[in-house]
């Protein structure tokens, strides 16, 4: 022995979900140097409430509206890193009424929409898509908001959004899915769909028929790729551990970087997805190779846009800089 003694890494708890670009980390394949990574693997309901909201984690994934919102706030217990583990193209979760006579996004003005929050990430970028590209401003709509398929659901951070906004909260006992049925509701935008749309249920339909097809086009001419959740260090942890932003943001980029690896040595066989390949294929053709990059510059335009859609659709006072949400790159 040479009586060299190696410091013991520290131990860090983390909360985020298993992704295949989170994977090596869990795994133990790759660490963060100096540090150890206890990981709860979660769904990123449960994430949300007990990382970013309840503090239990020193590490978590959380969601850029909810973040960001309380950012401008001055009330987060984190410190993003621009670290999006998960992101997410967004024309798919508008859903309509198949007998509301909407035949276009266009259409959607003066509807009644439906969304079970608010500022939901998602709901925060389909209204900036929806506006920016169709003409149909937050305050033309009028948003129900509550459960879709069950009732109660409330707004993780409360909100009070500018009296130009028509906003309707369910009542007791009452869901999207039955006001839908009702001719009361004519639209639902969810990130998650609808159980009765998974069911084939005739009652609810798509507003874009062909979702890859509208996505791929939003992509070539507006070079956005919706980001969704980042992943955050608690203040205090990141007082005690200065370099802890530098290492996580090195450990997460190889791990995403491994991921992708593996991706292209196994597309045939590595998931149960008889044309992955070829899907890989024709992402790489439009977005390029780097397609889900990790860093501030590379998606500043993402962020930009995602904070002036904030603030037009009531959530924030102002219009929040890249550098005010994401102060440590």
């Amino acid at each position: 022995m040479s009586g060299v003694q190696i410091s013991p890494a520290e131990v860090l708890t983390i909360g985020c979900g298993a992704y295949d670009r989170t994977w090596p980390l869990i795994a133990g394949v790759i660490r963060p140097p100096g540090y150890r990574l206890d990981w709860a693997i979660l769904p990123p309901e449960e994430v949300f409430l007990r990382g970013m909201l309840g503090g239990e984690f020193d590490i978590t994934e959380m969601s850029l509206s909810t973040y960001s919102l309380l950012r401008s706030r001055g009330t987060c217990r984190y410190v993003g890193l621009p670290i999006f583990v998960s992101r997410k193209f967004r024309h798919s979760a508008i859903y309509i009424r198949a007998d509301a006579d909407i035949a276009r996004p266009e259409d959607l003005r003066g509807r009644r929409i439906g969304m079970p929050e608010y500022q939901l990430t998602a709901n925060v970028w389909v209204r900036g898509l929806l506006s920016d590209e169709y003409g149909v401003s937050a305050d033309s709509v009028h948003w129900m908001i509550g459960g879709i398929d069950a009732p109660g659901r409330e707004e993780k951070v409360p909100i009070d959004l500018p009296t130009r906004f028509t906003v309707t909260r369910l009542g007791a006992g009452e869901t999207l899915w039955q006001m839908l049925l009702e001719g009361r509701v004519d639209a639902i935008i969810a990130p998650r769909a609808p159980q009765a749309f998974a069911q084939g249920h005739p009652a609810i339909r798509r507003l874009f028929a062909d979702v890859p097809g509208a996505e791929r086009d939003y992509y070539r001419r507006t070079g956005l790729f919706p980001l969704m959740h980042v992943i955050g260090v608690r203040q205090d942890v990141m007082e005690r551990h200065v370099g802890l932003p530098a290492a996580l943001s090195e450990a997460f980029s190889a791990a995403k970087a491994f991921a992708a690896g593996e991706l292209h040595q196994y597309a045939y066989d590595a998931a149960m997805l008889p044309w992955q390949e070829a899907s890989l294929r024709e992402t790489e053709a439009t977005m390029g190779a780097d397609y889900w990059p990790y860093g501030l510059e590379p998606n500043r335009m993402a962020i930009e846009a995602f904070a002036r859609y904030q603030f037009e659709q009531g959530i924030v006072e102002r219009v929040q800089s890249a550098s005010d949400i994401f102060p440590i790159d």
